[in-house]
């Protein structure tokens, strides 16, 4: 009986120090529909300008070339922030398994956890700079003074 009571109380510590990495996850997640969703207003914009434009103007051209950039930016913070998702995957396995079979998996864990910030914030950064970009995209008409 012994026995159980330290297995349960094992496995709910884990659980614990599992939760932290979980809610990660979660947030990861939001981030990656976010980055889905600029990605496909991108290629929809690509798209339509393509269609259009049978031989683009400079300014088409322009536009379509900030897209290109555009969507280059967000497939890479796409990518940093998936394997961002798998090293948090990968640690709350190795908390696990360490703790099945006896092992200590602290610097696996700590290796995963410093990889998926690492990645996390590159991604963050690419998607940073992917608002700049669609910010700066578009010329706005000079404001005309009121009197």
């Amino acid at each position: 009986m012994q026995h159980v009571v330290e297995n349960v109380i094992t496995v709910s510590h884990v659980i614990q120090l599992a939760v932290a990495p979980v809610f990660l996850l979660t947030g990861i997640g939001a981030i990656l529909t976010v980055l889905a969703g600029r990605l496909g207003r991108v290629v929809d914009r690509f798209r339509v300008l393509m269609e259009r434009h049978d031989q683009p103007q400079p300014k088409v051209l322009l536009e379509m070339h900030i897209l290109s950039r555009r969507a280059r930016l967000v497939h890479r913070a796409i990518t940093l922030c998936t394997m961002a998702a798998l090293f948090v995957s990968i640690v709350i396995g190795a908390l696990f398994v360490g703790s099945e079979i006896n092992l200590d998996s602290s610097h696996l864990v700590s290796l995963m956890f410093i990889l998926a910030m690492l990645s996390l914030i590159s991604g963050l950064i690419c998607f940073l700079r992917e608002i700049y970009l669609s910010i700066h995209a578009f010329e706005l008409p000079p404001s005309k003074k009121l009197k």
